[in-house]
């Protein structure tokens, strides 16, 4: 099959690596082709691709270059993961008569408005959700029948990821390392994470932990000054953007995760990957499917900074407990989160949806 991915990001963030992940692993033994609008994202793909302007959902410069596009390449399936690209892959697909499948990566609450009923019930042939509680969000909602939707989780690279953690040795400057890693928004939810360590280090009075932050964001200025007033500054380590952030990841112990809202991160993931105990938030139920409490992670709700302070005191306190969390991490990663299975159930619901509308 032809698939045709459409993102119109501004930057690079969990949604444009699943495109990466999903482009490259389908395009093994199907034709990828990427439509993205700025050189941060496109720069990344490896895919054949064309830049567009996605200036807005109704833009007919996009749509046109789009419809020429589709049609020269033979494009059986559009997947668009933004929602200005779901209206303009919708509109494309009806003109070229391929299938528009949607990616939808995290759980909204989609409001029941014109807008959302054309775009779910009327523009789109598929959804693909990474997480059960997404697919019940938007079955809740009315907008697809249980039959539109499949579940398939995030893959991960794990041959390439391991390679990257090894290009180069990382020397912690703290004992302990707690790691996380995303934008700076409001919705990563990184206050909460500095605060629940500042707990833990001054209730205890620990000297010898630190809390290395992974990533820009419009927040950072504001994350740093929370930090110096919870007298933790020198503890916490705000490293930026980082191309290859794996090394540091696998000198780290414990990876924590304090998003308001989230499907299934491949940070996370990748963080358990390379060996790092889990702790994380349950804040959109998605995550629930891969991390039970106590036997391969931890689990808490946002904004319980207290337990957040006492699992990093139990984990600092107990290597071997850290260590047994993090190996049961791994195995479950390894074994729910591979590339092949991805691509293999993507491509086979995008061959029944085929089936559906166009019957032999």
């Amino acid at each position: 099959m032809n698939f045709l991915f459409l993102n119109s990001a501004r930057k690079w963030g969990g949604n444009e690596k699943w495109v990466y992940l999903a482009s490259d692993a389908l395009n093994k033994e199907n034709n990828t082709f990427l439509a993205y609008s700025h050189t941060t994202v496109g720069e990344r793909f490896s895919v054949p691709k064309i830049h567009l302007p996605f200036r807005h959902e109704a833009d007919v410069q996009t749509i046109a270059k789009l419809v020429s596009f589709v049609r020269k390449k033979n494009i059986d399936v559009l997947i668009p993961s933004k929602r200005k690209d779901y209206v303009i892959a919708g509109i494309v697909s009806r003109f070229c008569r391929c299938l528009n499948v949607l990616r939808l990566g995290i759980v909204r609450d989609l409001k029941n408005s014109p807008i959302q009923s054309f775009i779910f019930n009327k523009l789109a042939d598929g959804v693909i959700v990474n997480a059960e509680p997404i697919k019940d969000k938007l079955l809740e909602s009315g907008f697809s029948g249980p039959e539109k939707v499949r579940v398939i989780y995030n893959g991960l690279d794990k041959e390439k990821i391991s390679a990257c953690a090894k290009e180069q040795r990382i020397e912690q400057p703290f004992t302990f390392t707690v790691t996380s890693m995303g934008e700076l928004s409001s919705r990563k939810g990184f206050d909460m994470l500095i605060r629940g360590f500042a707990r833990f280090i001054n209730q205890k009075k620990i000297q010898d932990a630190g809390l290395i932050i992974i990533g820009e964001g419009s927040l950072k200025n504001e994350l740093q000054k929370l930090a110096k007033s919870l007298n933790v500054d020198r503890y916490i380590l705000f490293k930026g953007f980082l191309q290859n952030p794996y090394p540091c990841l696998a000198s780290s112990h414990v990876f924590a995760m304090t998003s308001r809202n989230e499907g299934i991160s491949n940070a996370l993931l990748e963080a358990a990957l390379l060996g790092n105990a889990i702790i994380t938030t349950t804040s959109g139920g998605g995550i629930r499917s891969v991390i039970k409490e106590r036997e391969n992670g931890f689990l808490l709700e946002y904004g319980d900074e207290d337990k957040l302070a006492t699992l990093f005191n139990e984990l600092y306190t107990n290597p071997d407990l850290t260590k047994q969390i993090a190996d049961r991490g791994t195995k479950t990663v390894k074994q729910m989160f591979s590339m092949e299975r991805m691509s293999r159930e993507i491509l086979a619901f995008c061959e029944e949806l085929q089936k559906q509308h166009h019957p032999a």
